[in-house]
């Protein structure tokens, strides 16, 4: 996730800049998962600096920004399985949220299409140096259906690494929770900040409060990128929040 500086620097619509550098044998890391599928457990953690933000339509970004809290909150979530981590609750399955859908080494979680039609575009650089420095970008949620959704989600999106459908990398560690006003009515959009970064995390990455500070570069190649988001229903905060996703893109790093 963008930390709040990042946002902050979205909205000046600025970009981080990459620098070349080398990368690993990202095919063998990728043999050598698939023959691993154990369970592994997450624990996620971060300082939450809370603010209420209302995002424009049609891609437009326009602030509506009341702070909230002012102190620091620490949670921690656990999740023993990889990929697409579901959880038992009064006997039925509960879908993983999005910061837990895909875990590092697992397989790409598969999310049903939103019954209201909304759906994730991610829209980053074609191409990218690999040097294992961040790259910004944005996500864009359209709505698709018939009918107007609105509620809240998160500031911006979990974004997910794969290759060949295993999870090589996805959003982690401290973020700023910002909750987002979403009101769309059909074929309207809102745009939100994104980063991923060209790395290769390891299951003892999952299992930690962060994420090494020295993950190797994922080499030349090309790799898919995806988003996915939480909406808190506006007329029923107490129903489950359904995961929106949308289709990979690809990234090629050079």
């Amino acid at each position: 996730m963008p930390t709040e500086a990042e946002l902050r620097a979205f909205l000046r619509e600025a970009r981080p800049t990459v620098e070349p550098g080398t990368g690993i044998d990202t095919p063998a890391v990728i043999r050598r998962s698939r023959r691993r599928r154990l369970p592994r457990q997450l624990a996620a953690g971060g300082t939450l600096s809370l603010a209420l933000v209302g995002l424009g339509v049609a891609g437009v970004m326009g602030l509506r920004a009341t702070p909230l809290m002012n102190e620091a909150a620490t949670s921690s979530d656990s999740s023993a399985e990889s990929g697409a981590a579901g959880g038992m609750a009064g006997g039925t399955i509960e879908a993983a949220p999005a910061h837990k859908l895909n875990l590092c080494g697992g397989t790409l979680a598969e999310v049903a299409p939103n019954e209201s039609g909304l759906i994730l575009t991610t829209s980053f650089p074609a191409v990218v140096p690999a040097t294992g420095q961040s790259v910004s970008g944005t996500v864009v949620l359209t709505n698709t259906g018939e009918i107007p959704v609105a509620g809240t989600t998160a500031a911006a999106p979990a974004i997910t690494v794969s290759k060949d459908g295993i999870v090589l990398w996805h959003s982690n560690g401290p973020m700023v929770a910002i909750a987002v006003e979403v009101d769309l009515a059909p074929g309207e959009s809102i745009q939100y900040p994104a980063v991923f970064t060209p790395v290769l995390c390891g299951i003892e990455d999952d299992s930690a409060e962060s994420f090494r500070d020295d993950l190797p570069a994922l080499g030349p190649g090309t790799y898919d990128v995806s988003a996915a988001i939480d909406l808190v229903p506006l007329d029923d905060a107490s129903a489950p929040m359904p995961t929106i996703t949308g289709p990979s893109a690809p990234v090629t790093i050079r």
